[in-house]
């Protein structure tokens, strides 16, 4: 009888969790459909704006504009992390900052100085335990990244790239490919000439297309560039935010289908244990009634 009651208990609290994990799913689902609408929008914007730079450059002979240049030595590094601030989202925060740790690994081994940045409760707590001095910490950026928020942080990199105060910018992020295959990554942000060289070498692959510049190539070079990095660091976030939610969809799809599976092991085994309950009473009722003749 004892065994039977615990079983119920069992049983009604794996129901329980049951519920939330697959209400966390739903709402996963529906916050992974609005970021990618917003990552898909951003994307074809994103790849112009870096044609537009490499086709530029190209074009404005011997001026370069200080965001393309890569500098004579590389001492400091910037390395950026996103990562997430709710958990139950799978190996999601394991996989950007493996990738994390093996980038500063490597910058530790050629001697850049590393000013460490992370966006995420998660990420922040892991270098924080892991005794990483961090620079700066962000968890404003939620599963909708603004661009006025992320503008506030380019700006920034690029003033400390061209007065000489930092020589590159890496990210480290989970890049979203499609909605079956997200990978952790890490990129170079700064300097930007080998976004626009990996760019013009796609788009010379394709037709080509000849551009009059107004008033120049050169001065459309030095509005642009900016434009260009904003956008591709604004685009690393809205890739964040959408494989995170992926993956956390994952994580509670899964989770519910093994407290489906547990609940139906749970009610056999409650069932043969109340089928052997009845049995017992039975055959004492029999002894019983044998006893009295």
């Amino acid at each position: 009888m004892a065994k039977t009651r615990v079983l119920v208990k069992r049983r009604k609290a794996i129901r329980n969790i049951r519920r939330i994990t697959r209400t966390m799913e739903l709402i996963a689902t529906a916050r992974f459909k609005k970021a990618l609408d917003r990552a898909s929008e951003a994307e074809a914007y994103t790849r112009k704006i870096a044609e537009l730079a490499a086709d530029l450059s190209r074009s404005a002979g011997d001026v370069r504009h200080p965001l393309l240049e890569t500098h004579a030595t590389t001492k400091k590094a910037v390395l950026l992390v996103l990562t997430s601030n709710r958990g139950l989202c799978g190996g999601y925060n394991a996989g950007i900052i493996r990738e994390a740790m093996a980038d500063i690994r490597k910058l530790e081994t050629d001697n850049i100085a590393i000013d460490l940045e992370v966006s995420g409760k998660r990420g922040l707590s892991y270098f924080r335990y892991q005794g990483r001095p961090i620079v700066q910490g962000y968890t404003h950026f939620e599963d909708k990244p603004t661009y006025a928020e992320v503008e506030v942080l380019a700006n920034r990199y690029i003033e400390a790239y061209v007065t000489g105060q930092i020589d590159r910018v890496d990210v480290a992020y989970t890049k979203f490919q499609s909605a079956a295959r997200q990978v952790a990554v890490v990129e170079t942000l700064l300097p930007l000439s080998s976004v626009t060289t990996e760019t013009a070498a796609t788009a010379s692959s394709g037709p080509s297309v000849t551009y009059d510049y107004q008033p120049s190539a050169a001065d459309i070079l030095n509005e642009l560039v900016p434009v260009a990095l904003k956008v591709r660091l604004f685009k690393f976030f809205l890739d964040a935010a959408v494989s995170e939610q992926i993956a956390r969809r994952v994580a509670m799809k899964s989770a519910t289908e093994a407290a489906g599976d547990l609940l139906k092991a749970i009610t056999q085994e409650y069932n043969r244990a109340r089928q052997a309950q009845i049995t017992k009473e039975l055959a004492e009722i029999i002894a019983g009634a044998e006893a009295l003749k």
